[in-house]
């Protein structure tokens, strides 16, 4: 079809939950093709060559890849149904600048939590909670990070929702507990469908960080 779209992911990936959720809230109707990001696939090799990695997000035979240049993609070539990014200029820059706060000081510590012993992992533990503090005392009291309409942002961090659990669990500590706001935009979010099919199952990704655990070593 010469408006294929094809989805190159792996189920517990965070980044491919964003892209997913952008799909569905713009009702884009695509072809899922699971790829481990661990096996190499020709595929995947041929799309993404450069960084090797999903999710891969492939339009009309050309790849899109970084699923926060995928959900601006989608916005942008999918104009005409629901908005992700808003359109004034300023709320568009924080926008971006929150999505970018997210995977470079957010992803780290949310990844190396299981992985750290001793104090390493307190030094990351207390990293991951300040950074949960940012993201809450940004949020305030909107209903979602771009103020009234769920977006980029609210995007953005639920992409991560499914691995919340598995961080609370290795790194000893209670979102709900401690952050009571981030919970409760975090139930919004869930209230749309585009989230909740997107999202994998929290239990079953405890179970793939033991796998990972036993891959590479770990707590």
């Amino acid at each position: 079809m010469a408006d294929e779209v094809i989805l190159l992911d792996y189920w517990p990936s965070m980044f491919g939950m964003r892209t997913k959720m952008a799909l569905a809230e713009k009702g884009v109707e695509y072809e899922y093709k699971e790829t481990d990001p661990w096996v190499k696939t020709p595929l995947l090799l041929e799309m993404n060559p450069i960084h090797k990695k999903i999710p891969v997000l492939i339009h009309k035979g050309k790849p899109i890849c970084e699923s926060l240049i995928q959900l601006e993609y989608i916005d942008e070539v999918w104009s005409d149904t629901y908005p992700i990014l808003p359109s004034d200029p300023y709320l568009k820059s924080q926008a971006r600048f929150w999505a970018d706060f997210i995977d470079r000081k957010f992803y780290d510590p949310s990844w190396k939590i299981w992985a750290t012993v001793g104090e390493e992992h307190a030094a990351v533990k207390k990293e991951l909670l300040e950074h949960f503090k940012t993201l809450e005392t940004e949020l305030g009291d909107k209903p979602y990070y771009g103020g009234e309409v769920f977006g980029y942002m609210d995007i953005a961090l639920m992409g991560y929702y499914s691995w919340f659990k598995a961080m609370e669990k290795f790194g000893d500590f209670s979102i709900e507990k401690e952050f009571p706001k981030l919970t409760t935009w975090t139930k919004r979010c869930l209230e749309r469908e585009s989230v909740v099919k997107a999202l994998a199952d929290s239990d079953r990704i405890i179970e793939y960080v033991y796998v990972l655990q036993k891959k590479f070593g770990g707590a």
